[in-house]
């Protein structure tokens, strides 16, 4: 399986990759199919009304994470990497207003955004924490055709026959990669054999299908990275949902840059620094802008945060300096959804937080000059110190503990790095162990943990 860093880092909207990017790209996989004519019940008619079922953490969270929404915007036409908000909120307008859709090449199809998106509160589908069902009815009311979908994390979305065939395949069929590494030991040695760090092996998988603007495209990944940024440091406000959770970025922005060049100012000021880069995108990411994810929406913030650092505060920083922290970040992302989940649902928080920790770790420490050891220690560390972290979102909404927790695994991961460079790269612990401990970990850990919100914060906080 060829995971690659667009795979990892997609461009997307707020404020869930599991339950907003995902919904919304299945939703259009399904108008997709209907176009297509695939698998129509026999005997039904032409379809002529839509119904959408959410289970699992979809159903439980899906009003905070906006998930009913998402549904809507992906059968309205709208994608993830190309939403235009002013436009969408336009064509949801008018869909409330008359109660049909007109997709093109299927015709208008009736939609009642109170009755035709259930949220289905009992046991989860199967295949995933995170399952949906679409349906198309005919105008007897015979089913025309479903299709189970689940969203695994990330902004990956399966369908029940892609998942039981483990067909996330990428384009592994057609391209033979130079170096096909599937766990970090791997990795390891083909460098070593190589005698080429991880960043120049990722960047040979990535060119060998023929990407030619492999820099440029890493380029506007950083761009939208960093926008997120600016934008979430520059607003104030309260934050939508209901626990009027105050924007705090930019006033502790504001602040770090009165004390700048000030004897104020602590030696710890750094981690404030790392916090709010983090937040700010969080912070974005919960009021529905636009993100990246990094691995997920959830922890978006601590890649981008960890980057600014690097670029804003580490001597010797250069633009090709970024471009490798992207390139290693993904290639341990990619072995840790290749070997467990990045999924909040199927594992918890450490999945999504712990995973970005990892990938963040690896990627300033490959930027600051470390050796594929002492990378693989870093991301390592990381992840080894969010073990067992639960996903418990406070009214199902991605602001509590999520914004504050993305700034905390951005120190985490600059902690690591740094321990990392200090060291020789020899360590007790492999990557793939952890790796293969957040997994078992994640099969034990209680549901109401994994992103439902019936346990931990989620029900302990007041008035929640």
């Amino acid at each position: 399986m060829f995971l690659s860093v667009f795979d990892i880092f997609k461009i997307g909207v707020g404020p869930s990759s599991s339950h907003t990017m995902g919904p919304m790209l299945a939703a259009a996989r399904f108008l997709d199919a209907l176009r297509e004519g695939k698998e129509r019940v026999p005997g039904s008619g032409a379809p002529v009304r839509l119904e959408a079922s959410l289970h699992g953490s979809l159903a439980f969270t899906g009003k905070g994470h906006a998930t009913d929404r998402a549904v809507i915007l992906g059968l309205l036409g709208f994608r993830p990497e190309t939403l235009a908000p002013d436009k969408a909120e336009r064509r949801e307008a008018a869909l409330r207003a008359t109660g049909r859709i007109d997709v093109p090449g299927v015709g208008p199809l009736a939609f009642d955004l109170d009755k035709d998106i259930v949220f289905d509160y009992g046991p989860p589908l199967p295949g995933h924490a995170n399952g949906m069902v679409l349906r198309s009815y005919d105008a007897a009311g015979n089913l025309h055709f479903a299709e189970t979908y689940y969203s695994i994390g990330g902004g990956f979305v399966l369908t029940e026959h892609e998942l039981g065939n483990a067909s996330l395949k990428g384009d592994d069929a057609e391209v033979t990669r130079p170096y096909p590494f599937a766990t970090a030991a791997e990795m390891l040695a083909m460098g070593e054999s190589a005698g080429l760090g991880i960043a120049a092996m990722k960047r040979a998988n990535e060119t060998a299908g023929g990407h030619s603007t492999l820099d440029a495209d890493l380029d506007r990944l950083w761009a939208v990275m960093d926008a997120c940024i600016d934008s979430g440091l520059a607003t104030e406000g309260t934050l939508p949902g209901g626990l009027k959770v105050r924007r705090r970025a930019r006033a502790i922005h504001q602040a770090l840059l009165a004390e700048r060049g000030s004897n104020a100012a602590q030696p710890h000021t750094v981690n404030d620094w790392l916090s709010v880069y983090a937040m700010a995108v969080n912070e974005e990411n919960a009021a529905g802008g636009r993100v990246v994810t990094a691995p997920t929406n959830g922890a978006a913030g601590v890649v981008p945060a960890v980057i600014r650092y690097y670029r804003d505060h580490c001597i010797g920083a250069s633009h090709e300096g970024i471009r490798d922290f992207l390139l290693t970040a993904a290639a341990v992302g990619g072995i840790i959804k290749t070997n467990a989940s990045i999924s909040g649902a199927e594992v918890g928080c450490q999945g999504e937080v712990g995973s970005a920790a990892a990938m963040a770790a690896a990627g300033l420490c490959a930027a600051l000059g470390g050796t594929n050891a002492q990378v693989e220690n870093a991301a390592e560390i990381a992840l080894e110190h969010h073990l067992g972290m639960t996903c418990d979102p406070a009214r199902g909404l991605v602001q509590v503990p999520c914004i504050e927790r993305n700034g905390l695994g951005a120190i985490k991961a600059v902690a690591a790095a740094s321990l990392a460079l200090r060291g020789d790269g020899i360590h007790v612990v492999p990557l793939d162990a952890c790796i293969e401990t957040m997994r078992q970990t994640g099969l034990d850990m209680s549901v109401k943990y994994k992103e439902t919100s019936t346990g931990g914060l989620a029900v302990n906080l007041p008035g929640c």
